[in-house]
């Protein structure tokens, strides 16, 4: 009998009701400030995700063994930055609801703050660890306070003071490392004093949320995202510092800004997926072996 022909992310065709971690796509780059395209980077990590083996070498782990749910992409409202919140929030609240961690696939990173509201309503004492190469922290971006530029300043109201933690970081403008010296644990460059802070936060038994920005790689091995900046870390760097994070109660985290047809090549989008793929492995050991 002939089937549907529905695309998930290879590896994640569990059902609902079995799932423990599931997918949902906020296809959005409606506030992208240099080169748009993020909208498309959900659908293009499914279609090219067949070019990966369910496989990891890496941690001897297999997507075929993760009970992971793909709801694919939401409905989003272009012309509303507010709307489309409201929306990644809503399906970001039945997801926990229903006992499961929410795993969202950008799209810009204003996306983020959808989620981290739902997350910090369960979890009041969240923390959020952020892998970037922009710190985000910006009051407003040419009037507009919903930004992927300015979207951890917002998230910041909603959790507050040494509960963002932030690494590789190596743009942005004065006034948001002035703020991030006052109020949250900025590491500049790399991912410097990562082990420390994860170690504490595991001691701590604090949830965390867990949200990376790909262009924290080199445009070097990553050049297919909206705004690239030279001095980033390498996909190993990167790879290990995902293991070492999902180490600690994550309850919550998405992966972010890769513009596909930035990179005619196929290789950020190649890169993504397979970060996608070590990031589910990451988490299901920790959180559901």
């Amino acid at each position: 009998m002939l089937k549907p022909n529905i695309e998930n992310f290879i590896g994640c065709d569990c059902n609902y009701e079995r799932a423990h971690i599931v997918l949902y796509g906020a296809p959005f780059d409606s506030t992208t400030s240099f080169r748009p395209g993020a909208r498309f980077g959900p659908s293009a990590m499914r279609h090219e995700s067949f070019g990966l083996e369910t496989y990891s070498p890496y941690q001897d782990a297999d997507l075929a063994d993760c009970a992971v749910f793909d709801s694919g992409d939401l409905e989003l409202c272009f012309g509303s930055a507010q709307t489309a919140l409201k929306d990644i929030e809503a399906c970001a609240d039945e997801i926990l609801d229903d006992g499961k961690l929410p795993l969202l696939l950008g799209g810009e990173h204003l996306v983020t703050l959808g989620a981290i509201r739902a997350v910090v309503k369960r979890y009041p004492d969240l923390h959020i660890v952020h892998f970037d190469a922009h710190a985000d922290l910006r009051y407003d971006y040419l009037g507009a306070k919903l930004s992927h530029a300015c979207v951890l300043r917002r998230c910041h109201e909603l959790v507050g003071d040494g509960r963002i933690h932030q690494f590789c970081i190596r743009s942005g403008h004065r006034e948001e490392f002035c703020f991030a010296g006052a109020h949250t644990d900025m590491h500049l460059f790399s991912f410097d004093g990562l082990e420390k802070t994860v170690a504490a936060l595991r001691d701590q038994k604090v949830p965390i949320y867990f949200t990376i920005d790909l262009d924290c790689l080199d445009p070097a091995a990553f050049p297919g995202t909206g705004t690239p900046e030279a001095g980033g870390v390498s996909f190993l760097h990167l790879l290990e510092a995902i293991q070492r994070v999902c180490t600690a109660h994550v309850v919550g985290a998405d992966v972010n800004e890769l513009a596909p047809m930035l990179d005619s090549s196929g290789v950020s989008t190649a890169t993504a997926c397979k970060v996608l793929r070590e990031l589910i492995l990451s988490l299901h050991k920790m959180n559901f072996e």
